[in-house]
């Protein structure tokens, strides 16, 4: 059977990290996060909480790739320290919506983001098919969407050396862009005397009553503060997440001991700086809290902004309009190479599992290129449907604790392997062992329980979608035998 290609160098690991991570929620999780904390303190600690997790996070994971630096990455993780049950469960819901519901979302972002330059062309209001009242719609934003993923996977079946020009390329532009926001937004936008109301009296929260659109306010207690930092990690964590897909493509990877490793360190930490900066410039130019419904987009402030458009709320005080139209083209470049991130890795983890005897059979196969292209296209397929199903955004709700859980298992493992494997190669170790990993451990369990109090109509239906692979796992493995 033929092997992958091994293509990926370090710089290209550090801009397929950074690449899959940054995407649309940079642009307008900040809204939310404002609204559940009221505070520029707490509002940076949410964005420093979900920054020092992914840090800790993909340190942690160093260890495991250097171990394992194959590809399949957390699903050979799982599978290696827990047997073939958890890994398949951890791989089946990869597939059915972590991954492709995370592509069909990204999709759709640049698609919204392209209906900006040309809003009578691109809407989801054009309607081309619609089956009854149901959200399961074909329109002029969802073909787009579609467009831009086939697009993508096209591309990635052409070669992994094709795929990390184009990731390399988009990841640069967007990193270099987002750089000149915060350099232009601090020189031009700078306003001292938002500044002053933003940063004094830091950490005095007030969420935002749900619902309210008019900036009722609650008084946060210090246990509220802790339940508003738990639930607005949904979207902190997911606008950082994607930082482990690297370890899916350990065997296309050069040096995969040393490679993997510094690539998941230094991509994750740029990407935390980033998002720091990026919400600091963002409170130094924009008020934080909202004033009256039918305010001006500036006047909204952080919290009201236009459908929680911050950057382009920010934008227009930058530079008006036409710096407006930069930022959407910003926010195009980002989500397309975002994509393109996650289409290359994410086929990975299916084609490793049908390689098993655990998939699709067909999903192992390698064209020409020496890229699993079928694994592509499936992939490529289900995200599409995702796409017209325009259920995409819930699954993505239902799944994120999920995949909180899955992380603490998979850095939980590094105890299990110690013990289970002891004499294992370990080209690197976790630093500070077992401080981290139990550090991660404690706070993503803490998380993981405020979602499951404060959101169960997401967290428990997410827990139900990757029950759904038990049978599958038993009907795959006695294909097996």
């Amino acid at each position: 059977m033929a092997n992958l290609k091994k293509e990926i160098k370090l710089f290209d690991a550090i801009m397929l990290v950074a690449g899959s991570m940054i995407g649309s929620g940079i642009f307008i999780v900040s809204a939310d996060v404002a609204r559940q904390v009221g505070s520029s303190g707490w509002l940076l600690a949410a964005w420093l909480l979900a920054g020092v997790l992914t840090l800790i996070g993909a340190v942690c994971y160093t260890e495991l790739a250097g171990m394992f630096p194959t590809t399949g990455g957390q699903y050979v993780f799982l599978q290696k320290t827990y047997g073939n049950l958890i890994g398949f469960l951890y791989g089946w819901a990869f597939f059915a919506v972590i991954q492709t519901g995370t592509i069909a979302a990204v999709a759709v972002a640049f698609s919204k983001y392209f209906g900006v330059l040309l809003p009578n062309v691109i809407s989801d209001n054009i309607v081309f098919f619609s089956l009854g009242n149901t959200s399961i719609q074909l329109t002029s934003q969802r073909l787009v969407a579609i467009l831009s993923i086939i697009l993508l996977t096209y591309i990635n079946t052409k070669g992994v050396k094709l795929g990390k020009i184009v990731q390399n390329f988009f990841s640069s532009t967007k990193i270099i862009a987002l750089i000149l926001i915060i350099i232009f937004g601090l020189w031009l936008g700078f306003n001292p005397d938002i500044f002053k109301v933003n940063f004094s009296n830091i950490f005095e929260a007030k969420q935002v009553v749900k619902g309210s659109e008019n900036g009722l306010m609650n008084i946060l207690t210090p246990f509220g503060i802790l339940i508003a930092l738990g639930v607005c990690q949904v979207g902190t964590l997911f606008s950082s997440d994607a930082w482990n897909n690297i370890t899916m493509i350990g065997g296309e990877v050069k040096n995969p001991e040393k490679t993997l490793t510094r690539g998941l360190i230094y991509g994750t930490l740029l990407v935390t700086v980033l998002y720091l900066l990026i919400n600091i410039v963002y409170l130094c130019i924009l008020p934080l809290q909202g004033i009256e419904a039918g305010a001006t987009i500036m006047e909204r402030g952080i919290q009201f902004a236009s459908e929680d458009r911050v950057a382009a709320a920010a934008a227009s005080l930058i530079g008006g309009n036409t710096f407006t139209i930069i930022i959407a083209i910003l926010i195009m470049v980002s989500t397309f190479g975002c994509n393109n991130g996650l289409i290359i890795m994410g086929a990975r983890t299916s084609y490793k599992m049908a390689e098993e005897g655990m998939f699709f059979q067909k999903f192992k196969k390698i064209n020409k290129a020496l890229v699993p292209s079928v694994a592509l296209w499936g992939q490529c397929f289900w995200a599409s449907m995702l796409c017209i199903s325009g259920q995409y955004g819930n699954l993505l709700d239902y799944i994120m604790g999920v995949v909180i859980l899955f992380y603490i298992l998979t850095i939980f493992g590094i105890f299990v392997l110690r013990r289970k494997l002891p004499d294992a190669p370990r080209p690197i170790k976790v630093p500070l062992y077992p401080f981290l990993p139990i550090l991660y451990i404690v706070l993503a369990s803490i998380i993981l329980a405020i979602l499951m109090i404060e959101k169960p109509q997401y967290t428990y239906p997410g827990i139900f979608i990757v029950l759904l692979g038990v049978p599958l796992f038993y009907w795959f493995s006695r294909r097996k035998q």
